[in-house]
């Protein structure tokens, strides 16, 4: 019995299966009702420890202040604060090392509902953290989470859901997530420039300036990014974060990549400057920002149907705002998956990962 030929759509179900149906949850092994994990300041809970091989195929968690009090009295920045980290077969770097509220495909330390294909945000206010991302290990998957508050004591509730195999099989690469961020971006200054100009004037023409949301090595593919903008541009001109256009290198190649676009609504499969609220299954707008697009914007693009294989490497990037003249906070999750051991990446102090807003 190993992870299969067979995919898990509605023409798939009736196909027999041999795997093991398994779950690691919070629930309360005294038998009462507290069925939860109390997450003190500066503690590290390991919330999984899974022996053998399998895939996890369903996560499902939850996270609320344990004291009461109002939301005003409460750490608003938990969700930045709280951090996810995610081993695979023993190997000594994290797969997954990302805030909690980002990995679920939103930032800004935020909820809302919103729906796609493999994360969720379920009501109320997207409270309820869901994850469909397969995640496949040979040997051993660990699953931690760290709280850096200061103060604020949690309750957590979670479900891990996997299959167990007897073996894995060959071919399956490891489920990885990345955050990262830029505050501000490395712009430039709009001085004398009219406001057409500092919004599309200029060139690129190495995409050395661009914001970089993805830089692995090795054999893998990526699937997707959240990436999160908060308009730091403070002006009642026309005042667009956009015009950046995605350009994603593979396998060490020369500008221009093989996948060059046209622009961050582009990218995000929108169009034409959106200020509304939209979720499908692979891309979406969950927060549009407010008003001539200010305060804090958040976007996903799962390449689900079209992965980005790489053999050697692969760096994803986009301008932020045309030829990288825009100054906003900017950052994001990446998801790919690829061979072990990967390159080994960090997580920016909880200092530099606060919302401004």
């Amino acid at each position: 019995m190993t992870y299969g030929h067979y995919g898990s759509s509605l023409r798939d179900l009736p196909r027999l299966r041999s795997h093991r149906r398994r779950r690691v949850s919070s629930w309360d092994r005294s038998g009462g009702n507290d069925d939860r994990v109390t997450v003190a300041p500066g503690e590290t809970v390991t919330l999984a420890d899974i022996r053998g091989a399998g895939s996890v195929n369903h996560i499902w968690m939850t996270v609320a202040p344990r004291d009461p009090g109002t939301p005003e009295t409460h750490d608003r920045d938990f969700l930045r604060k709280l951090v996810l980290r995610v081993f695979w077969d023993d190997n000594e770097h994290p797969s997954v090392l990302v805030p909690l509220g980002d990995f679920f495909g939103m930032g800004h330390a935020r909820t809302a509902n919103f729906v796609s294909a493999p994360l969720q945000m379920s009501p109320q206010d997207g409270k309820a953290f869901n994850c469909w991302f397969h995640m496949p290990f040979g040997s051993r998957a660990r699953f931690e989470l760290t709280s850096e508050c200061e103060e604020e004591v949690l309750w957590f509730y979670y479900y891990i859901d996997y299959d167990e195999f007897d073996e894995l099989g060959d071919g399956l690469g490891r489920f990885h997530a990345q955050w990262r961020r830029e505050n501000p971006a490395d712009g430039v200054d709009q001085g004398s420039m009219t406001n057409a100009e500092y919004l599309f004037g200029g060139t690129n023409q190495d995409g050395a300036g661009n914001y970089l949301i993805l830089e692995a090595e090795g054999r893998g593919h990526y699937v997707g990014c959240v990436l999160n903008v908060t308009n730091l541009r403070r002006t009642s001109d026309w005042n667009w974060y956009g015009e950046g256009d995605d350009m994603i290198f593979i396998d060490g190649e020369a500008f221009p990549p093989s996948l060059h676009g046209t622009g961050t609504e582009d990218y995000f499969n929108t169009a034409w400057c959106p200020s509304q609220s939209y979720h499908a299954p692979y891309h979406g707008l969950t927060l549009p920002g407010g008003e001539n697009w200010s305060g804090q914007i958040s976007m996903y693009r799962f390449h689900v149907e079209d992965p980005v294989p790489f053999t050697t490497s692969i760096k994803v990037t986009i301008e932020h705002g045309h030829a990288n003249r825009r100054q906003d906070d900017l950052s994001s999750v990446a998801y790919w998956y690829q061979e072990l051991p990967h390159r080994p990446f960090t997580l920016p102090p909880v200092s530099a990962r606060l919302p401004i807003l």
